[in-house]
C-alpha cells in the first residue's frame, strides 16, 4: 500500500518511515502541508492512506485535513499530541478517518492503518435490506451514502455515515460496542473503544439531535427513531 506521511520532523519521520517499509507500506514523505497537497494529485495519486501530522511549518493540520477531503476521498489519520475530545471531534467534523495521540505504541499506529484500509475497501459492498431509511426527519440512502435532516444535507465522514447506517437498519435494537466496532472497523482490537465514542459524540452534534443515538451503560448503542 502507498502511504502518504506528513511529518515536518524528519528523524520522526525516518524512523516512522522505516518501521513502516518493514511492514510493507511504500512511503512517501512530506514535510509540510503544501507538499502534501501536492502529492496528492491527481485525485489521491493512488496513496491508500495519510498519515497527517497537525504541527505543520506552513499551515495548520487541520486546514490541510479540509483540503485533502475536497480533493479526494483517500483515507486520514491524523497523529498529534492533543488528545481533548473537542479537538478530536473537530478532526473528525473536517473529515478525518482516525485519529491518532502522541506518543502511541507503533503496534496501535499500525493497527488503526490495517483497520482503516480494510473498511475502505468494504465501504462499497452492497447492502441487504432497505436501501432507503426514514427515521423521523433524518433520512439514510444508502445506495449514496448520503443523509440528510429534515431535507438539509448532513456531511458526514465514511466511518460516521457506517456507523449511523448500521444504527438505522435495526432502530431500537442495541447494539454492542464489539459488534459495532467489528461492523464498522472490522476489528475486534480493544483500543478502537475510544473512537467509537468520538464518532458517536460527532453524529450526535452533526445531526443535532443528541438523543438519536441511546448510549446503553455497559453495552453499547442504539438508535432511538424520532417520532414522524
Amino acid at each position: 500500500m502507498k502511504l502518504l506521511l506528513v511529518e515536518d520532523d524528519n528523524h520522526v519521520a525516518a524512523a516512522l518511515s522505516a518501521v513502516l517499509a518493514r511492514h510493507g507500506f511504500d512511503v512517501t514523505h512530506a514535510r509540510s502541508g503544501e507538499e502534501a497537497l501536492q502529492a496528492l494529485v491527481p485525485e489521491g495519486a493512488g496513496f491508500g492512506v495519510v498519515l497527517l501530522d497537525l504541527g505543520l511549518p506552513d499551515q495548520d493540520g487541520y486546514e490541510v485535513c479540509g483540503k485533502i477531503r475536497k480533493r479526494t476521498s483517500t483515507p486520514v489519520i491524523m497523529v498529534t499530541a492533543r488528545s481533548d475530545v473537542r479537538s478530536r471531534i473537530h478532526g473528525l467534523n473536517l473529515g478525518a478517518d482516525d485519529y491518532v495521540v502522541k506518543p502511541y505504541d507503533t503496534g496501535e499506529l499500525l493497527a488503526r492503518i490495517h483497520a482503516v484500509s480494510r473498511r475502505t475497501a468494504h465501504e462499497d459492498t452492497t447492502t441487504d435490506g432497505e436501501s432507503i431509511l426514514q427515521l423521523g426527519s433524518v433520512r439514510v440512502e444508502l445506495p449514496t451514502r448520503q443523509v440528510s435532516v429534515s431535507g438539509s444535507v448532513v456531511q458526514l465522514t465514511r466511518k460516521e455515515f457506517d456507523l449511523l447506517a448500521l444504527l438505522a437498519q435495526r432502530p431500537g435494537v442495541v447494539f454492542r460496542r464489539e459488534q459495532i466496532i467489528s461492523e464498522v472497523w472490522r476489528t475486534s482490537w480493544e483500543g478502537t473503544g475510544r473512537t467509537l465514542e468520538v464518532h458517536v459524540a460527532s453524529l450526535r452534534a452533526k445531526l443535532r439531535m443528541p438523543a438519536l443515538i441511546e448510549t446503553v451503560r455497559g453495552v453499547g448503542y442504539r438508535l432511538v427513531a424520532p417520532a414522524t
